[in-house]
Order: structure tokens, then C-alpha cells, then sequence
């Protein structure tokens, strides 16, 4: 695969996506011809419209603009659309090749050393964390350059992309599912954590494992490395490639203990091999984020990024859309609202035990929307234990995504196995303001990857207005 300059016309299936729309800015940028079709209209997609894209939202062949109907075109599609799709279907009629999101990714990647975050969860905070250590410099004869596709929105840069022509590194997400991970080509990889998911695809949690011991086979024997949380997935590296471990408050070849709060800010110390750099201030103050940053740390270290750029650039994070986001922080005796993209029980048990480190004395409403009819049948039990901490629940309806509905596989079926010491219920995305007015509290975190984010501004204005009456 080579996309050549000659191929003026690049079209993508699926072009809203987080991942995919990164992709298309980087075409955009560099002077390619870019068009898409998604499902629904979205702000990424109309700030690619902005910028030049053509796009459409109806799943009609007649909408593809006459510019990408042309046999040159470069096809790239995300798994996530239906392989029936009207779209996917004239493409492939025609006899055009169509290659997946990760495949254009992984050649991007391959013009540069790529540092690639793969993992069950905790990528997306875990590669923003890196692109930001390796973006900024302190003394600008040191500038290594990074470019970055990142699965959120960056809140220090308001993208997804970031883009530096005298880039040394590539930072990029590895998505495991449908094994898109395997198209990469990384110098240094990262992994999280490798706790089953996507069991719709890989059916067993030992095809899971073995998907992530693949990737680290793909680590560049030049001087590559991978660096791993847990090694619950047996590496195979090849001849010349490292292999580190990392951690949060017990050994490993890099950790970090003695976390403290102050004031409302956190630090940490980050023990390298031959070295410890001493009460490192986060500047999202999030429990969680210590392991995240523990790892960034470590290979923007092994990159070269000095202890002054360190300190500075982890301390300037701001955070990733939708990963604990806080868009109403409780000031002046207000609510605070929290939004999160967990999906996955771990996931929503961290997030809920960040919200207790924040706020021990608040109570709590989680506000969860479960993702996939798969993804709950396979783990209804683990999101009602994880949903069970403490917590005031109210559960909307599954969001399908790419699935059509299962028998019996409904938000009620995680209703039934919650607590019952906890209070907790399910209702409409129509309901859910009038419903949270029997879930009075403090701290109101809203969970999920499905469409819940295009209720926030609704249940922000609904607790605006709740504070203004009790004022009043």
C-alpha cells in the first residue's frame, strides 16, 4: 500500500470519526482533495467542512460528489460502518480497493518513528499525555518535533492532530479492535492494559491476548521498545527490541509513588532506572492519570525530553474531551458535572473512585449510557459491581453503534444485578432531566461512548438553573 501523490482524490467512509477525522486533516493539510460520508452531522464534521471537505450524512451512492467517483480514488473506511453499506457497496462494485482507517494510519507512522499507546483502556489520555511531554520544548535547540493522531480532542491544543514538519516522532492510538493494530509500524509502543473487550470480535479472551502479543512482535528491532503496564500478554519481540515495565505505588522499571494532594493539585514522584524526579505536579489532578502519565513519562525520557521539559509540559496538561472532563466544576458552592467516555466496567470503577478521591464527602449520580448490545451481554454483571460504589444510578438505553439489538440484552439487564443498597433506575434520553430530579447530589458523572455527550449541555443547563432556583 502507498498512497501517491497522484491520488488527488481521497474519500473516507465513516470521515465524524475521531480517529478518521484525524486522518482526513492530514490529507486537508497537505493539499490532497478530501470528501466523506457519515451517518449523522457533528462538530468534527462541520470544522472539516470548514476546512475544505465534502461531505455527506445519507447512505446513498447518488450523494458521493463526482470528484471521488473517479477510479484514482483513495478509499479509506472505518470497520465501525456496516460492510452493506450503500457507500462501501459502489466502491467495492467498481472495483476499487478500500483500505481501513489503520492501514492509511500505519503508513503515515512509517515515515517517522512511531510511539503507538495501544491498550484496553487508558490509550486516548495515555497518547494526548505524550504528544504534549514530546510537542513542547524549553530550550528550542532541543526540538525533537512530534506529530500526533490522537482518539480525543485534545484540550491544550482543541484537536485531535497535531502536525510539525520537522517531526522526529509520530505518537498514534493502536486500536485493537478488529486487530487495526496490526497494520502499525512501532518504534516504541505503549500498553495499558490488555483486560478483555471486543469479545464480538475475537470470541476469547486468549484471542485477545495473542492480538496484543502480535503488535509487540511489529516493535522495531532498531532500538524499539514496548512498554507494559501488566504483562498479561506474553511479548514477542524481535532481536534488538526492549522490553519495560511500568507502574503506579509498586517496583518496576519505571514507577511512581507517593502521590499527594494540595490545595486541590496533585504530585507524584517518577523513579526512573538511576534516577527519581521528585513531587512531579500533574496539571489534570486525577488519580488515575498518574499510571498513564508514569508511562508518557518513561518514553518521552528514553526519547531524550529533558527533566525541565518534563515538568513543565506535565504540569501545562489540561486533559482530553471526554476523559473525566469537568464541564461544571462546583464553584461557588455550585454542581460539579463530570463527563467521561468510560465503556468499560474498569473503566467506570476508576472514574468512580476519582470522583471519591475529588469528592469524599459529595454525593454522587452516575448517569451511564452502556455501548454496544455485545459489550453488555459479555459484561452486565462487572458494569453493575463496577456501578455499585456508593453511587445513585441511572441507566439510559444501550447506544447500538454498529450492532443490530440481542434478545434479552437491554440496560435492564445491568439494572437487575445492581446493589441494592444502591439507589439506581433507567430511563429515556427524553427523561433523563426530569429523572435526575429524584437523584438530587453534588457531583453528577456522565458515562459512556455512545451519544450521552449530546446530552451534557442539556443536563449542564438543567444544574445551572437548579442552583439560580436555590439561590433565589
Amino acid at each position: 500500500m502507498n498512497i501517491k501523490e497522484t491520488y488527488t482524490p481521497i474519500f473516507f467512509i465513516g470521515i465524524g470519526g475521531i480517529g478518521m477525522s484525524a486522518i482526513a486533516r492530514y490529507f486537508l493539510l497537505h493539499g490532497f482533495k478530501v470528501g466523506g460520508y457519515d451517518r449523522t452531522e457533528s462538530h468534527i464534521t462541520r470544522a472539516l467542512v470548514a476546512e475544505g471537505a465534502e461531505v455527506f450524512y445519507d447512505d446513498n451512492s447518488d450523494f458521493i460528489p463526482e470528484a471521488f467517483r473517479s477510479e484514482d480514488t483513495y478509499v479509506i473506511y472505518t470497520p465501525a460502518v456496516p460492510t452493506d453499506a450503500s457507500v462501501m457497496s459502489y466502491y467495492r462494485n467498481k472495483g476499487i480497493k478500500l483500505y481501513k482507517r489503520s492501514q492509511a494510519l500505519g503508513e503515515i507512522t512509517s515515515r517517522s518513528k512511531a510511539l503507538c499507546v495501544a491498550g484496553t483502556h487508558g490509550k486516548t489520555t495515555t497518547s494526548t499525555i505524550l504528544a504534549c511531554l514530546m510537542a513542547e520544548t524549553v530550550i528550542p535547540s532541543e526540538h525533537v518535533g512530534v506529530n500526533a493522531f490522537l482518539g480525543g480532542i485534545s484540550l491544550n491544543y482543541n484537536s485531535n492532530l497535531l502536525l510539525d514538519a520537522d517531526a522526529s516522532f509520530t505518537v498514534a492510538e493502536a486500536d485493537e479492535y478488529d486487530r487495526s493494530f496490526h497494520t502499525l509500524h512501532p518504534h516504541y509502543a505503549i500498553i495499558t492494559s490488555t483486560s478483555p473487550d471486543h469479545l464480538d470480535i475475537y470470541g476469547t479472551e486468549e484471542a485477545y491476548l495473542e492480538a496484543f502479543s502480535h503488535f509487540t512482535s511489529l516493535v522495531s528491532p532498531k532500538g524499539g521498545l514496548v512498554m507494559h503496564k501488566h504483562a498479561t500478554c506474553t511479548p514477542r519481540l524481535r532481536e534488538g527490541a526492549q522490553f519495560y515495565t511500568y507502574a503506579k505505588n509498586e517496583q518496576a522499571d519505571f514507577y511512581s509513588n507517593n502521590l499527594q494532594f494540595r490545595s486541590g493539585e496533585l504530585y507524584f514522584d517518577f523513579h526512573f532506572p538511576g534516577g527519581v524526579y521528585r513531587e512531579m505536579h500533574i496539571g489534570v489532578p486525577i488519580e488515575i492519570n498518574v499510571e498513564n502519565a508514569t508511562a508518557t513519562l518513561a518514553v518521552a525520557h528514553l526519547c531524550g525530553k529533558s527533566e525541565a521539559e518534563l515538568r513543565l509540559n506535565l504540569s501545562s496538561f489540561k486533559g482530553v474531551h471526554r476523559r473525566f472532563e469537568r464541564v461544571l466544576s462546583g464553584g461557588e458552592g455550585g454542581f460539579v458535572l463530570i463527563d467521561d467516555y468510560a465503556h468499560h466496567p474498569e473503566e467506570i470503577a476508576a472514574s468512580i473512585r476519582s470522583v471519591r478521591v475529588l469528592y469524599p464527602d459529595s454525593r454522587l449520580t452516575a448517569i451511564f449510557q452502556p455501548h454496544l448490545y455485545s459489550r453488555t451481554a459479555d459484561f452486565y454483571k462487572e458494569f453493575a459491581e463496577a456501578l455499585s460504589q456508593e453511587a445513585q444510578v441511572v441507566l439510559l438505553p444501550i447506544y447500538p453503534a454498529r450492532e443490530e439489538p440481542m434478545p434479552g440484552i437491554t440496560s435492564e439487564l445491568i439494572l437487575e444485578h445492581i446493589s441494592p443498597n444502591v439507589i439506581a433506575t433507567s430511563c429515556s434520553k427524553s427523561e433523563l432531566t426530569k429523572t435526575l430530579d429524584r437523584f438530587p447530589a453534588d457531583v453528577y458523572l456522565m458515562l459512556g461512548a455512545g451519544d450521552i455527550e449530546l446530552l451534557v449541555p442539556e443536563v449542564k443547563e438543567y444544574l445551572i438553573q437548579k442552583q439560580k432556583k436555590a439561590l433565589s
